[in-house]
């Protein structure tokens, strides 16, 4: 078993970097018109879903606040997925990129919702 002594050890903080930075690529050839909405927010939002866990790792010893946190972790990811769907609908991205990344949000949305409900693992 693998010991967690940062919140980089944890799976889902790697896997939500991860898709956080894919988005940056895929998002530097968004058209120029995007850059203050799309871009931003698309950038943002899952750059938002790593900081989240982050602070609720440091925040384990307050249940309801990791609990607070992974919850907003969660809502960002959700809006993350939102954002990939109008990068698709306005073909910014293709099916394939798009079905990629949106996975990977699905896993870190399932993760999450698991550090959630077993949060009397996570809390001492």
């Amino acid at each position: 078993m693998e010991i967690i002594k940062t919140h980089k050890d944890l799976q889902v903080y790697r896997l939500a970097f991860q898709a956080a930075v894919e988005i940056y690529q895929v998002s530097r050839s968004f058209p120029p018109e995007e850059k203050y909405s799309l871009t931003d927010q698309i950038r943002r939002s899952s750059r938002s879903v790593c900081a989240n866990i982050a602070e609720a790792f440091r925040k384990k010893r307050y249940p309801k606040s990791f609990i607070a946190k992974l919850s907003d972790a969660e809502a960002e990811a959700a809006e993350t997925q939102v954002w990939l769907d109008f990068s698709l609908e306005f073909n910014y991205i293709d099916k394939e990129k798009h079905a990629l990344i949106n996975d990977k949000y699905d896993h870190i949305l399932s993760q999450l919702v698991i550090m959630i409900n077993s949060s009397e693992k996570w809390c001492h």
